[in-house]
C-alpha cells in the first residue's frame, strides 16, 4: 500500500472518529437539556404541590385546634353537669329533711290537737292512721306523698277504694 492510501485511510479514521465524537458531545447536550427541562417541570410541580401541603397542614392544624376547643368544651360541660348532679342531689337532700320536718309538724299537730286526742284509737296504732281526714286535708295534701320519699310503707297508705274514715266534728268546729 502505498503513502497516499495510508493516509487517506488514516484521515478518514480520524474525519470518522471526530464526526462520532461531534454526534456523541450533541446527543449527549441533548440528553442533558432534556434532563435539565424536565428537572424544572418537577421543580414546578413540587412548588405546587408543596404550596397544596402548605394549605392541607393548615386545615388540619385549624381541625386540630376545633378539636381541642370542642374537646374544652365538652370537658366543662361535663363539670357542669357533675356540679348540677351534686347540686340536685344536696337539694333532694334538703327536700326530703324538709318534708320529714313537715311531717313531724302533722305528727306534733295531729297529738296536740283536742279532736283528735279525744277519740279512740287501736292500741299500737299511729294517732294519724285513723285521723287523717278528720282535718279536712288528705293522706297526699295533709301529710305529702310518703310513698315518693320512701319513708312509708304501703300499709302506712290509705287504701284506695275505701273511702276516709271520718267522724263527724262537733258543731263549734263546723262554724268556723
Amino acid at each position: 500500500m502505498d503513502t497516499t492510501t495510508t493516509i487517506v485511510v488514516i484521515i478518514a479514521v480520524v474525519a470518522a472518529l471526530l464526526i462520532a465524537a461531534v454526534i456523541w458531545s450533541l446527543v449527549t447536550k441533548k440528553r442533558k437539556e432534556s434532563r435539565r427541562a424536565e428537572a424544572t417541570h418537577l421543580r414546578t410541580q413540587a412548588a405546587e404541590h408543596s404550596h397544596d401541603a402548605g394549605q392541607r397542614e393548615a386545615r388540619a392544624a385549624q381541625t386540630a385546634a376545633k378539636a381541642r376547643a370542642a374537646q374544652a368544651e365538652a370537658d366543662a360541660k361535663a363539670a357542669e353537669a357533675a356540679g348540677l348532679q351534686h347540686q340536685a342531689q344536696t337539694r333532694r337532700a334538703d327536700a326530703a329533711s324538709a318534708r320529714d320536718t313537715v311531717n313531724q309538724e302533722f305528727d306534733q299537730a295531729n297529738e296536740v290537737d283536742p279532736d283528735l286526742s279525744t277519740r279512740g284509737t287501736d292500741v299500737g296504732a299511729r294517732p294519724d292512721e285513723h285521723t287523717r281526714g278528720t282535718t279536712g286535708r288528705t293522706f297526699e295534701a295533709g301529710r305529702g306523698n310518703r310513698a315518693s320519699t320512701g319513708s312509708a310503707s304501703r300499709a302506712d297508705m290509705p287504701p284506695q277504694d275505701a273511702p276516709e274514715r271520718q267522724q263527724p266534728r262537733p258543731p263549734h268546729d263546723q262554724q268556723r
